[in-house]
């Protein structure tokens, strides 16, 4: 593989000696997946790195940016530098200068990672295209993701994300933006805001960092849409929305909800497209309008991409679907459990609601959506209203939260309730029969993946 930074290049952007003989194909901060010939960063997130420097450099790391010495380990192979994390910062910046490439910022209370892998995928289809990993969307995942970007790179795209007021501003100082788009306002992490117009005001921090003459890519149908707007003309930014409102460039028209896939009209900048959509539901349907107007605002082909939309599937952890033979038959698996808030809570349910079992029941298995602050306990019990609407007949719940939601549903509809989700766990797993189609979703604190691994374990475990 060709360097993906040499010597001399670590060496003027993070101020640290490097032996010349370094070069690195890649970045790592977890040694457990650390590849050959990477450049460990020993940054103190959950447990210090530098406990980590010299399993990676068995492993092969080409080398290791530290903060002091670590033993037995040749000093030749290690970068010292006063602070890791300021130093892959310092990578992160330096490569973005570097680039020529058109980058776009997303972030959101909904649909930040959905939105981010479906312009990886459709502008990957047109340019050599750069994206951030996963949800690596914070302090360290912002500059992490920078750092990594080959030189090459034509396209980016950075999610950023944030649980408090000012965290965004600085991540898209550094990501320097010429598209960033805000996918959704709701209320997510109220513990840390007292209202939802100041998540609406931190998450338009997004466009402090725009590009002179960058776009803001708007949401048009959110209570908050103005106040995004006026945080995007104090950034100098042009506007451009998107939504069912008469007002907005790409205006939905027509859409036509599947349990497999959407037919989506738009009336896009006066021009009238139409596309299929492979991943279900109304929340995909509508961050895919946004996705259109990135990628116009980038300089790519919308009308390509609206035609590629067909290739996008829902990812793991949020919505992806398999089917699983267990010992009672096969029934359908939709797993939700990467994350939850009420707004996504309530589109997984409608997607549940839109599927028609093979002679099955619709499950939902619900986790604690958490940081919602004094709120919780009733938005937990409100999600009744959503599963009724949508014709869910047994509900399992795991969590103190979501106790408020179990004490507010009709008996008929009560499976199962425990602490946590390896309380309800096996119960789940052998209360499914054949035909049957299960939903699951909780905050990625509450652990619901549990739930999704004693399903699968059921293939195992057939005849």
């Amino acid at each position: 593989m060709s360097a993906l930074w040499t010597a001399a290049e670590l060496s003027a952007a993070t101020g640290g000696k490097v032996a010349p003989s370094v070069s690195v194909t890649g970045i790592s901060i977890d040694s457990r997946s650390l590849q050959p010939g990477d450049l460990f960063v020993a940054l103190k997130v959950e447990r210090d790195g530098h406990d980590f420097v010299a399993k990676a450099i068995e492993k092969g790391a080409a080398a290791a940016l530290v903060s002091r010495d670590v033993e037995g380990v040749d000093s030749k192979r290690l970068i010292k530098v006063s602070d890791p994390l300021l130093a892959l910062e310092a990578l992160g910046r330096a490569r973005r200068a570097q680039v020529s490439a058109r980058i776009a910022a997303v972030t959101g209370s909904v649909g930040k990672t959905s939105t981010k892998e479906a312009l990886r995928h459709l502008l990957g289809l047109q340019g050599r295209t750069h994206a951030s990993a996963a949800s690596y969307n914070n302090l360290w995942g912002v500059p992490l993701s920078l750092a990594r970007m080959p030189s090459d790179t034509q396209l980016g795209v950075f999610e950023i994300g944030m649980n408090h007021a000012g965290e965004i501003t600085p991540l898209t100082a550094q990501v320097r933006p010429h598209v960033a788009i805000v996918t959704m306002v709701a209320p997510v992490h109220l513990e840390h805001f007292n209202s939802v117009a100041d998540i609406a005001d931190a998450k338009g921090e997004i466009f402090s960092g725009l590009e002179p003459g960058g776009t803001a890519v708007i949401n048009g149908d959110l209570e908050w849409t103005e106040r995004l707007r006026k945080r995007a003309s104090d950034a100098g930014a042009k506007m451009v929305t998107f939504g069912r409102g008469a007002d907005c460039d790409v205006k939905l028209e027509s859409l036509q909800l599947s349990e497999d896939h959407s037919e989506i009209g738009v009336r896009f900048f006066g021009e009238q497209i139409h596309y299929r959509l492979s991943a279900p539901g109304q929340h995909w349907a509508m961050n895919s309008l946004g996705v259109l107007a990135v990628i116009k605002a980038l300089g790519g082909d919308p009308i390509r991409a609206a035609r590629d939309m067909a290739g996008i599937v829902a990812l793991s952890g949020r919505g992806a679907r398999e089917h699983v033979t267990g010992p009672y038959g096969r029934f359908e698996l939709i797993d939700e459990s990467y994350n939850a808030n009420p707004a996504s809570m309530a589109s997984a349910i409608a997607v549940l609601g839109q599927v028609k079992p093979e002679g099955g029941r619709r499950i939902a298995v619900l986790g604690d959506m958490l940081e919602l602050g004094p709120t919780g306990p009733e938005l937990h019990a409100g999600l009744n209203a959503a599963l009724r609407q949508a014709g869910i007949d047994r509900v399992y719940a795991a969590g103190p939260l979501m106790r408020n939601l179990w004490d507010a549903l009709a008996p008929q509809m009560r499976g199962v309730y425990g602490a946590s989700s390896r309380d309800i766990a096996e119960t789940v797993a052998a209360d499914l029969r054949a035909g049957d189609v299960v939903m699951i979703k909780g905050s990625y604190g509450s652990k619901m993946v549990v739930v999704v691994e004693a399903l699968r374990r059921l293939e195992q475990q057939k005849g």
